[in-house]
């Protein structure tokens, strides 16, 4: 199982930040409002935009929040400007991390990134350090009891998929990032939602970390996914499933 599904388990388990609507709710207008911004306000034309218009309809979102931070995206309405800035960092054990933000402050952003790594044991990269071990993919996973192997993995491969991987009670399937949407809609086609669906940045290699490093590794991640201006945390670490039931001891 790979350290990014790992991660997914552990926060299920924990009931971690995305069970807190406001976080959810603030993390996707920042993304509505981005994702608006940079490919216009009409979904049909905006791939990218139809998917976060999912997420925040999954996550019971209100219409008229929706709609207002696309109109503040396309500059219908005032509003608060984001930037995405990726900072590529280092965890315990030289594990390898990418944190993507949304921010209206770069200065702020980058000194509490700074100070949430250095506070668990990692300390931020320069440009390019990292960000050359991980791969853009559409990854989706659905769960086991859901549907069968052989139909499910039919569907996908037709739609593009590259691979189907058995992450323990998922299936994990990846692609490029332009058959993604593809990938869904086969999924869905078969009546069923995907438990997650997104563009991910996957590592190419894992590095397997026990005992202190471990657990430090997961209260950084912890952290950094708690933190207001993050939207994604990837990383390559790889742990074994006793150091995750020690860390929700």
């Amino acid at each position: 199982m790979s350290g990014h599904s790992k991660w997914a388990t552990i926060k299920h388990k924990k009931g971690a930040a995305d069970a807190k609507r406001g976080k959810v709710f603030t993390r996707l207008i920042k993304e509505l409002t981005v994702a608006a911004r940079n490919g216009g306000g009409d979904p049909d034309m905006n791939p990218r935009l139809r998917t976060v218009i999912a997420d925040a309809r999954a996550a019971n979102m209100p219409a008229e929040n929706i709609k207002r931070a696309i109109r503040r995206g396309t500059g219908e309405e005032e509003g608060v400007s984001y930037d995405e800035v990726t900072y590529e960092a280092f965890g315990p054990g030289g594990v390898a991390i990418l944190v993507e933000t949304l921010t209206d402050n770069r200065n702020r952003t980058v000194g509490e990134v700074r100070h949430i790594l250095t506070r668990f044991g990692g300390n931020l990269g320069e440009a390019n350090s990292v960000g050359w071990m991980f791969e853009k993919k559409g990854l989706v996973t659905v769960e086991k009891g859901k549907v069968e192997e052989d139909a499910l993995m039919s569907a996908v491969l037709d739609a593009g998929a590259d691979d189907m991987k058995d992450d323990g009670s998922a299936w994990e399937i990846i692609s490029a990032a332009d058959r993604h949407q593809a990938v869904v809609d086969a999924v869905k086609a078969l009546g069923i939602e995907p438990s997650t669906s997104q563009i991910a940045m996957l590592p190419q290699n894992y590095i397997k970390l026990e005992g202190r490093p471990a657990q430090q590794m997961l209260k950084l991640m912890e952290a950094l996914e708690d933190y207001d201006d993050t939207k994604n945390v990837w990383s390559n670490f790889d742990i074994e499933e006793k150091e995750i039931e020690a860390s929700l001891a």
